[in-house]
């Protein structure tokens, strides 16, 4: 029997939100008091201060909050409802103006008005499968000059994890537990897909936006692969033959007026 990707995930998404609500990795109480969950990548190329902004893949909405916080207007999509619930929670208790939705992402453009910003980051779209849907979707949800912006953690680390570069059309489906420092023995199965660069590019460019930028950065900003080294400025780099390995990278794009 072929099994549903969307539910599948959505069941793993559940409770690894249940972990990660008491983690250090996320750090809530420190969100609570004031602590912004962004880091220097997307905080130093995106400006969103007096904009709409739609964060897709929100998990429990710390980032969405952190936007928030900076003078965003913000709506949050999630798959997992209890994601949904948690985020909601927070938004009440930081009394920060939100709206979340649980909706993957492929449905989500007939639930929100159009944005000034579509926003996702690292780890997200491993999780889907068709980025030509996907890339569109991003546009369907965006005004007329509007800005795309994502930062992602670059598909050649995932070589290093023994996953295949480019996208084979097939899941890689496995039993696995959550990447947090306070994980149990807890696992989930989990599906998710290889998207080269040249793949998440030319879906954004068939979907009618204008790139703006394409950096690729030498570290990641989390703790979050095997092998990291960690830098006196916080940021984790991986080596390779004595050579730096590329970690992250951010696109720009942009719906035509």
């Amino acid at each position: 029997m072929q099994m549903d990707y969307l539910t599948t995930n959505k069941t793993a998404w559940d409770a690894r939100t249940r972990v990660h609500l008491t983690s250090d990795f996320y750090d809530v109480a420190g969100f609570l008091r004031g602590n912004s969950s962004l880091r220097e990548i997307e905080l130093s190329e995106l400006d969103v201060v007096g904009k709409s902004l739609l964060h897709l893949q929100c998990h429990f909405g710390l980032d969405t909050l952190s936007w928030a916080r900076m003078g965003a207007r913000v709506t949050g999509v999630d798959l997992s409802e209890v994601a949904i619930d948690e985020a909601q929670k927070l938004a009440q208790q930081t009394q920060l103006s939100a709206e979340f939705i649980c909706s993957d992402v492929y449905s989500v453009a007939g639930k929100v008005e159009p944005q000034d910003i579509v926003f996702t980051s690292y780890g997200a779209i491993v999780w889907l499968p068709d980025l030509t849907l996907w890339a569109q979707t991003v546009a369907d949800c965006l005004k007329p000059g509007g800005q795309f912006y994502m930062a992602e953690f670059h598909p050649a680390q995932q070589l290093f994890d023994g996953y295949s570069y480019f996208n084979r059309g097939e899941p890689d489906i496995e039993l696995e537990g959550t990447y947090t420092e306070n994980t149990d023995d807890e696992q989930q199965t989990l599906m998710c897909w290889s998207h080269s660069l040249s793949e998440v590019i030319n879906a954004l460019l068939q979907a009618g936006l204008v790139l703006e930028f394409f950096h690729e950065f030498d570290f990641s900003p989390y703790n979050c692969f095997e092998g990291l080294e960690a830098q006196t400025d916080g940021r984790y780099v991986l080596t390779h033959q004595g050579q730096n390995v590329p970690l992250v990278y951010s696109i720009s794009a942009r719906k035509p007026v």
